[in-house]
């Protein structure tokens, strides 16, 4: 398991691919890359805070998804398509 990356001291925003999508199917998109932001003081442990295919965060399983670390020329141009 990946505990480690789940909710660890990552710097947000930060992009995961989605490899699972439960009942959510017009939500999240499985092999899309999907950005993780700062979770809410109440948030669970073990869920990303996602903005999905909908445009809205929302919350989902960690495991879910695969974090993915990218170069920081890439990782901007991903943030600034999803603004």
């Amino acid at each position: 398991m990946r505990k480690s990356t789940r909710r660890g001291k990552r710097s947000r925003p930060f992009f995961a691919i989605c490899i699972e999508q439960g009942e959510y199917k017009a939500s999240l998109q499985v092999g899309k890359a999907y950005k993780v932001i700062r979770p809410e003081a109440n948030d669970p442990a073990y869920f990303f805070r996602v903005v999905d295919d909908e445009g809205e965060d929302y919350l989902y399983p960690a495991d879910w998804f695969f974090p993915v670390e990218l170069p920081p020329k890439a990782k901007r141009a991903l943030v600034a398509a999803c603004a």
